[in-house]
């Protein structure tokens, strides 16, 4: 494994020739895959590999890397870790947290880990969805968030999402943070969560707004072929990603499957805005594919990588799509993070060769990559 670097949050570097394709805005996606022909092949780095954990998030905090997966894919983990030199993972906190099973008290230890996120004080927030079984209701206690000292690990605090927060059906996805609130998508049953992070208030709001809810006229495909349950119907995964723009005035937001939409995050942050008012302020954002994850730049650039055709893009803040590089090693890469130096982060997690979506056979190919790759503007 390569040495591991020393990450920001901010994004930085001069803008640099990249292969793109100019789309203007966005009518429909189909001419976005079409781009990826013209994206280079990707140098790719592999910083880690693992056969334990099916990792589908990274962050990095006090100068260390953080990786976590979900409980339901089946690999025995640990659920979140630290990884360390000679491609060793750790479990984080320690291993008490990451050793939850049936029947054990789950507001102390990691049920289901979705997303790894890092605020402004550099403190690291885990997103437990509380769900062991995909699809599955979260076990009592389970769904939270957690925010533990990234450098000493020491708890700061866990946030209970009770079931008016995380009830039945949830499956509580990934968490940004604007000042002094944070919201998370509900991909389960579809819906935002606006947390005042001094209080630990928390509201629910747009539950079942069109804007959070997947629909049946866009598809996942991977490989060729529409991503299914194990019912054999069509998946579909309410709103998921989620960014907040560079001034912090705006949450961009969608379904998996597209398309984005954004709201005023005064608007969100407003206990007494009525639900229909704030249903008002949403309007459309950005027409884009199904995709892994994203990330978005301090210039308000937006990195996503297409499921589809195994390409990460840009799209810039004036509605430009840049297809940056394509590799068929980053299938259904996941979650990506952007350093300081211009290096984004890529865990591929091929969360559809899992058994569950295959009728039972699982199509994965061993071990699991972290990736990374050097980014030009």
């Amino acid at each position: 494994m390569n040495a591991i670097e020393p990450l920001s949050l901010r994004s930085q570097g001069r803008r640099g020739p990249v292969v793109s394709l100019v789309l203007g805005a966005l009518l429909g996606f189909g001419p976005l895959i079409g781009a990826a022909e013209n994206a280079k092949a990707a140098p790719l780095r592999v910083e880690a590999t693992s056969t334990t954990l099916d990792w589908n998030a990274v962050a990095q905090a006090a100068g260390r890397i953080f990786v976590s997966g979900p409980r339901w894919t089946g690999f025995p983990g640990p659920s979140v870790a630290l990884l360390e030199p000679g491609n060793r993972l750790r479990a984080f906190p320690d291993r008490a947290w990451n050793d939850w099973r049936p029947g054990l008290d789950a507001r102390r230890k990691f049920v289901n880990v979705n997303a790894l996120h890092v605020d402004g004080e550099s403190k690291l927030w885990v997103v437990d969805t509380g769900t062991p079984q995909f699809g599955g209701p979260p076990v009592k206690g389970g769904a939270k968030l957690i925010r533990f000292d990234a450098r000493t690990g020491a708890l700061l605090r866990v946030y209970p999402l009770g079931s008016g927060l995380a009830p039945a059906g949830s499956y509580i996805d990934d968490i940004r943070f604007n000042g002094a609130h944070a919201y998370l998508t509900d991909a389960g049953t579809g819906a935002l969560l606006v947390l005042d992070v001094a209080s630990g208030d928390c509201r629910r709001v747009l539950v079942g707004h069109p804007a959070v809810m997947a629909r049946a006229d866009r598809p996942i495909i991977m490989d060729g072929k529409t991503l299914r349950d194990d019912r054999g119907t069509a998946l579909r995964i309410n709103v998921d990603p989620l960014e907040v723009s560079p001034d912090g005035k705006t949450l961009y937001f969608g379904p998996l499957e597209g398309p984005w939409s954004q709201v005023p995050t005064e608007a969100l942050d407003d206990p007494s805005l009525p639900s229909e008012a704030l249903a008002a302020r949403v309007t459309p954002w950005a027409d884009l594919p199904p995709i892994g994850g994203s990330t978005m730049d301090h210039e308000g650039g937006l990195y996503f990588t297409a499921l589809e055709d195994n390409t990460v893009y840009r799209r810039e803040p004036d509605g430009r799509i840049v297809a940056l590089f394509s590799d068929p090693r980053l299938h259904w890469a996941d979650a990506p993070t952007l350093t300081a130096e211009g290096r984004l982060w890529l865990p591929v997690a091929q969360l559809d060769r899992l058994a569950q979506f295959n009728r039972g056979k699982s199509t994965i190919r061993a071990p699991f990559s972290l990736m990374s790759m050097k980014i030009s503007r």
